[in-house]
């Protein structure tokens, strides 16, 4: 990559992500691929507990909704910031190291899909969602739901996402994104934060906001399932 593409490339990111500090990771669409089989995203913030800064990113391969092999990258400050940092420098540390899947995977930072839902921060997430994409006609209904236990002092949960999705001609889709069969520990809670569609106009992408608590409280992180519904 050259210097110039290199520097276009982190003044977009600097300019695309709003700086948060505190345990409350920020959410970063990194694109898709041409053909919208593999997207990547991140997310970065701040440790509560020692105030160094942390980031992650993922490629996840659309179609089997799960994560390429080395697809996962990520970084811990080895010292503690200052008031009203972020962990920006953090993130873009681990997009150099991601830049060889980058390539291989052909990710395009500029081709970030279609918002179909996202939720706004501040507002009352809701396990229940129905609305119309009105660009290609089609309606979709999304229903979270979510089992959340306490064993002893340690949280355990899990959830899926039931997905219709009815074609302007009536013709409708059914598929389950997500698992109730696969629990996380320490995840509190989980939200619906933003519906994307791919490139191809079919693949969906559902971001979901999970609530994790560990000894310093509750932090947000971010994870993602993907679908093509045919």
């Amino acid at each position: 990559m050259s210097k110039r593409l290199a520097l276009i490339w982190v003044v977009f990111l600097l300019a695309a992500l709003a700086a948060y500090a505190g345990d409350v990771a920020q959410f970063v669409n990194l694109g898709f691929s041409p053909d919208a089989k593999y997207f990547m995203f991140g997310q970065y913030g701040i440790a509560q507990k020692d105030t160094t800064p942390w980031a992650e990113t993922y490629i996840v391969d659309v179609r089997a909704n799960n994560f390429v092999p080395r697809g996962m990258h990520k970084a811990m400050g080895s010292h503690p910031v200052d008031p009203g940092a972020s962990g920006l420098g953090a993130l873009l540390d681990v997009l150099a190291d991601s830049l060889p899947q980058k390539k291989q995977f052909k990710l395009d930072h500029l081709s970030t899909g279609r918002q179909l839902y996202v939720l706004v921060d501040g507002a009352q997430p809701a396990d229940t969602l129905e609305f119309r994409d009105f660009q290609t006609g089609k309606s979709y209904k999304l229903a979270l739901t979510q089992s959340v236990s306490t064993k002893g002092t340690e949280t355990v949960s899990s959830f899926s996402i039931a997905v219709t999705v009815t074609d302007k001609d009536g013709r409708t889709h059914t598929f389950t994104a997500g698992s109730p069969n696969i629990t996380r520990k320490g995840v509190k809670a989980y939200h619906l934060k933003q519906l994307i569609l791919a490139p191809d106009d079919t693949s969906l992408v559902f971001i979901v906001q999970r609530e994790e608590q560990d000894t310093t409280g509750n932090n947000v992180r971010y994870m993602v399932e993907s679908a093509r519904p045919r």
